[in-house]
């Protein structure tokens, strides 16, 4: 199970790469998100992936008397998730906002603070 997850992270991380690379600014936002899903689903991967028990001791043992469930992965996800939705949120009106303004998607077109007829900066002291 482990192994097939591992290769779906990859996978995930590959496309979001592959979206965060392009021109469009809607498929840079998807690729955040799908960014955001492959750290979340990398988490629940490290965090050891059974159908083990709750992570319940009884009182009368210092341990766990069998394997359990590790749920700090857990708590983990749940935080990047609202983290991620957030962000998400924040990008999704952010994109907006600017295509209103600037009427273009293209992140080419969007270069309005770096005119075309400048020289080039210094390269070196």
């Amino acid at each position: 199970m482990e192994t097939v997850l591992s290769v779906l992270v990859g996978l995930f991380f590959a496309a979001a790469i592959y979206l965060m690379l392009s021109k469009h600014i809607i498929r840079i936002m998807l690729g955040v998100v799908l960014f955001g899903n492959a750290v979340n689903l990398t988490l629940f991967t490290a965090g050891r992936v059974v159908s083990e028990v709750p992570p319940i001791i009884p009182e009368a043992l210092p341990v766990p008397p069998e394997l359990t469930a590790n749920p700090l992965p857990q708590a983990l996800i749940l935080t990047a998730i609202v983290i991620a939705f957030s962000i998400f949120a924040f990008l999704m009106v952010l994109t907006f906002r600017a295509y209103q303004e600037l009427g273009t998607d293209d992140a080419e077109g969007m270069r309005v603070a770096e005119p075309k007829d400048d020289a080039m900066p210094p390269l070196g002291y």
